[in-house]
């Protein structure tokens, strides 16, 4: 498995080089600005609840791409407005706010809210009015049943399985794997999936497990359960954490005096985490980071300088790109291909393009023909270092200069 993921990895490279030069080697051309009848897209996103540290970038890379594809064509010479509602980190009221979507406010399309859990819900209501729905955060590829239901982050059909030995592969490397581990996860269903995940194949590879806990979605108190895993005192601590957990996790386990020797935290909101002293060295998951081979990939330096400039001016803390971001950048260049490619606004249409169809995005080319509409997985590994996300592992896609410290 593993060799096929590395050579997939390579074709995948290529690919968006060879991208490149198509896109350099074409032609300029003069495009009419878009007009007429707005297309109009709905959406939400958690702008408020604990998952909302993290949704903010996930805006703000809406409102780059919606500007973006305005500069082009539009959607088929219209342009598009984004109508996005707060589901407050809660899947009920993201299944509420998709229905008055469809059904009070209209709208031609719609995009997918961030987070597993919001994401089943939206998706539920998708397929009732057979809705095409594009979403980057859904971490249960098997829950995603809905024929047009498409991802746009390439995590791959089984990443329970794919991404964990990635990890224990980057473990392996270091001068003194380590022989066992704490696997500390929230109860949100995506970290639970993967937490479940980790485990099993750790074991597998003889890596012990001494403790295993959960611990209940947006919990703020981690005293108790900092003490367990102190007691454990394994030698690496794997935490399935969403948003600002991870930042309370590795507090409390310093008020015990007990630093993990090594640590990998799921989906942190990024900028809190790196900029913490108690980051340094931090792992997580990605898919892309502002650096070679990534920026060389068409029009990714474009749109990285100008979410860099909007997540500066809207004061986040960690304002330079990365999957978050990336994630929900690709749902739009779907949905843009998509529509443009069909020539159509009907959800049945744009989903057999897409089906037929490799789409270029922001993670390279990524196609829709494999189990629950996924295709290769693409997973990497990202390192605080000197307060900065970098890409560590696999080797062939760290940042110049940069490689994965103990």
């Amino acid at each position: 498995m593993r060799e096929r993921m590395g050579s997939w990895r390579r074709r995948h490279v290529l690919a968006g080089l060879m991208g490149t030069t198509a896109v350099l080697a074409a032609p300029a051309i003069v495009r009419a600005a878009p007009s007429g009848k707005p297309v109009r897209v709905g959406g939400t996103l958690s702008l408020t609840g604990f998952l909302a540290q993290t949704a903010v970038i996930h805006k703000i890379a809406s409102e780059i791409m919606v500007e973006e594809i305005n500069s082009r064509d539009g959607f088929l010479g219209r342009p598009v407005e984004y109508v996005l509602l707060d589901d407050q980190s809660k899947p009920d009221v993201a299944r509420s706010l998709y229905e008055k979507l469809i059904t009070v406010d209209k709208v031609d399309l719609i995009q997918g809210p961030y987070a597993t859990a919001p994401i089943l819900a939206a998706m539920g209501v998708a397929q009732r009015y057979g809705k095409v729905i594009i979403q980057s955060s859904m971490g249960i590829p098997k829950l995603q049943t809905y024929d047009m239901a498409f991802p746009a982050t390439p995590f791959g059909p089984e990443p329970d399985k794919s991404y964990p030995n990635v990890i224990l592969d980057a473990m392996a490397s270091l001068p003194m794997p380590p022989k066992s581990m704490v696997v500390l996860t929230s109860k949100f269903p995506s970290a639970q999936f993967m937490a479940h995940g980790m485990k099993t194949e750790a074991e597998k590879r003889g890596v012990k497990v001494p403790l295993y806990l959960e611990y209940e979605a947006g919990n703020r108190d981690f005293g108790a359960i900092a003490a367990r895993v102190k007691e454990a005192n394994a030698d690496f601590l794997w935490v399935g954490s969403l948003g600002l957990e991870s930042n309370q996790i590795l507090e409390a386990l310093k008020k015990l005096e007990y630093t993990p020797k090594g640590s990998f935290h799921l989906y942190p909101a990024p900028g809190p985490l790196a900029l913490s002293p108690d980051g340094n060295l931090a792992w997580s998951s990605t898919f892309l980071e502002p650096d070679e081979p990534f920026m060389s990939r068409p029009g990714v330096a474009k749109i990285a300088a100008a979410y860099k400039e909007r997540a500066t001016k809207a004061n986040l803390p960690y304002p330079l790109i990365d999957a978050q971001a990336a994630g929900m950048v690709s749902e739009w260049q779907i949905l843009e291909q998509g529509v443009n490619g069909a020539k159509s606004l009907e959800d049945k249409q744009i989903a057999a393009f897409l089906k037929k169809n490799v789409v270029n995005t922001i993670y390279g080319p990524l196609k829709f023909d494999g189990l629950y509409n996924h295709g290769a997985p693409a997973q990497l590994i990202r390192q605080v270092q000197n307060k900065e996300w970098k890409v560590v592992w696999p080797k062939e896609f760290a940042a110049p200069g940069v490689k994965l410290l103990p």
